[in-house]
């Protein structure tokens, strides 16, 4: 009955089950979709950099009303003649070429500040999400030949330098199948192709590592991020749950440490799953 409640530990060079460990119960806490989506948008807002119009765009005429009796309307208009821009409508907000209504300003609010305990219960949820294998597949993810969810990989994943050894050991585990069909990217739809964001890059696996993992920094569609700082935009990109994670020996053990049961208390992360 004891293993029900532990995974195996897989060895990053071969690909075999070399030890146990429990599951923590941050696994068990029930998910929030709702904190998850709130937070995400929040989040998302946090990095925007301020814009604005010219104060003075739609307003360089010197375009005044014809007043009354002519049988137009008390638009202003652009003075002068022989030419198609004299007598058209100005300054106004449904002309062409006017100032546009409420326009944009550099002081508007920006960033959000988000709850702290809600920025925690969203990660606390989107790890919870990571550990159900249907909201993974549902999510497009290929863990058709990955042994077990969560994967829980050795420490010695983190020592190893060369990238051809970490894809080696990603191939026995069968996650290169999820990488190599992240892999591809098209060209997004629309006016961001021309605002530098020409191409839709699709998310793959993240691996979360304790101190650091330099042969996994340069793979396509693979992400990295820290135990110590858990990222929401990277747990569920999109505010979307189910994102297939990797974890090393140490920052799986972590998890008990940082986000607290209801029988022990937390030692960085104070809130009840």
């Amino acid at each position: 009955m004891d293993n029900l409640h532990k995974i195996n530990v897989y060895s990053c060079s071969d690909g075999i089950s070399i030890d146990q460990i429990k599951i923590p119960n941050v696994f068990k806490c029930p998910i929030r979709t709702d904190i998850i989506q709130f937070v995400h948008q929040s989040m998302s807002k946090n990095k925007r950099q301020p814009y604005s119009v010219s104060s003075n765009s739609g307003m360089k005429t010197s375009a005044s009303s014809w007043g009354t009796g002519r049988a137009v309307a008390r638009v202003p208009r652009v003075p002068g003649s022989g030419t198609h821009r004299s007598g058209q409508g100005a300054i106004a907000n449904f002309c062409r070429g006017g100032r546009i209504f409420g326009p944009t300003r550099i002081w508007r609010k920006w960033h959000h500040r988000i709850n702290k305990n809600q920025r925690r219960r969203a990660i606390i949820s989107a790890i919870a999400s990571t550990g159900i294998i249907s909201l993974i597949i549902a999510r497009g993810h290929n863990i058709s030949r990955v042994p077990e969810v969560p994967l829980v990989l050795e420490n010695a994943t983190e020592s190893l330098i060369k990238t051809k050894d970490a894809l080696k050991g990603l191939a026995n585990l069968g996650v290169i199948h999820d990488i190599l069909t992240k892999k591809k990217k098209k060209a997004r739809s629309g006016k961001g192709k021309m605002r530098n964001r020409k191409y839709n890059k699709v998310q793959g696996p993240l691996f979360i590592y304790e101190k650091s993992i330099r042969s996994l920094r340069n793979i396509p569609s693979l992400a990295i991020c820290s135990i110590n700082s858990l990222n929401l935009l990277k747990l569920a990109p999109g505010g979307h749950i189910g994102r297939f994670c990797i974890w090393s020996y140490n920052s799986f053990l972590q998890l008990d440490n940082i986000y607290n049961s209801n029988e022990t208390d937390s030692f960085n992360k104070k809130i009840s799953l």
